[in-house]
């Protein structure tokens, strides 16, 4: 499918946690931190919402799921500082994606990151490995206002950047993200990522292309 796409009109987009960054078991362990602090447990029926929410909406579910006292942007507010350390010096790249990055830039191609992470926390790890210049638009879905596995979501990204959506190619970990672009009119590239590993043969039924690592897409 990449070779199929490789006109100087056809937009790249990423997707950042599990995707370039290997960062979705972080977010795991921010909640089973944040629920510990209030001794409350860590469900299974939880995990399945606010794995595929948006942050304002997962902190809402969070408040009535557990009928917590804190306001959503409390709640907010204490997942970013669990998270900050962890995206500012520890969290790594996925293998070959700086590299792979590296590689569009040189070949001219445009870019841009669509991303669930929270605005700040995107730029201190893009930073982090210099990638953050690298990118012609940044778009957060918190900003968009729908979660990832809507279409909507992405026919919407496709106005804000300006890009007809049969131009463009999303990479993302996610089996739900990549069904809503594809629904959406993108084309879609899977990349693996362990915390989906159960759903890797669903990942590849909805993605035009499938990937193990950034490293099969580098040119020798």
């Amino acid at each position: 499918m990449l070779e199929e796409l490789q006109g100087d009109d056809i937009l790249y987009i990423f997707d950042l946690d599990g995707t370039l960054t290997d960062t979705n078991g972080i977010w795991l362990e921010v909640d089973r931190e944040f629920l510990a602090r209030r001794s409350l447990p860590h469900t299974p029926e939880y995990q399945r919402v606010v794995e595929r929410s948006i942050y304002p909406i997962a902190a809402r579910f969070t408040k009535e799921y557990y009928n917590l006292p804190d306001s959503p942007e409390d709640i907010m507010a204490e997942w970013d500082s669990l998270a900050e350390h962890h995206y500012r010096e520890l969290a790594p790249l996925k293998p070959g994606a700086a590299e792979f990055v590296c590689q569009c830039r040189d070949e001219g191609r445009p870019m841009a990151i669509f991303t669930a992470c929270r605005p700040a926390l995107c730029e201190a790890a893009l930073r982090r490995f210099n990638l953050w210049e690298l990118f012609g638009h940044i778009v957060y879905a918190e900003e968009i206002g729908l979660e990832k596995r809507n279409p909507q979501c992405f026919v919407r990204l496709s106005e804000l950047l300006g890009v007809p959506s049969e131009q463009c190619i999303l990479f993302d970990d996610s089996p739900d993200n990549c069904a809503a672009a594809g629904k959406a009119g993108m084309k879609a590239a899977g990349v693996y990522d362990a915390y989906y590993a159960a759903r890797q043969d669903e990942l590849k039924a909805v993605c035009g292309q499938y990937i193990r690592s950034f490293e099969d897409l580098l040119k020798k």
